[in-house]
């Protein structure tokens, strides 16, 4: 069972928005309120890289690439973590994961991955 399920990726044009989703399973949500919870992105040949994390306290961290574009929020009721994405860019396609981890803990859970396509 993943812990963690990402939706609402797809293909957009150049300028256009997609929101992405991650739903945090039952085996996980118990804890969720204390996770640190991170979009990441990949594409083929380069490494998983960190596009934007917000922790327990609801304080947003991106990386320069997406700052003024993408909005991180989570929603700790219904356990999500949303990234909505505005004016993208051909070079945001890949690969986007959901993160969620605790290094009081130890724990780090991934999804299984949502594709983002920006081209026109």
């Amino acid at each position: 069972q993943a812990q963690l399920v990402e939706s609402g990726g797809g293909l957009v044009q150049p300028g256009g928005s997609l929101r992405l989703s991650c739903a945090a399973s039952e085996s996980i949500s118990s804890l969720y309120i204390i996770y640190e919870m991170g979009w990441y992105r990949q594409v083929p040949g380069k490494e998983r890289e960190l596009v934007a994390s917000i922790d327990s306290g609801g304080n947003p961290n991106y990386v320069d690439a997406v700052k003024g574009r993408f909005t991180i929020s989570r929603d700790n009721a219904k356990t999500m973590v949303y990234l909505q994405m505005n004016s993208l860019k051909p070079e945001d396609t890949a690969v986007y994961y959901c993160n969620a981890k605790d290094s009081v803990l130890s724990v780090t859970y991934w999804g299984q991955g949502t594709q983002v396509t920006v081209s026109s």
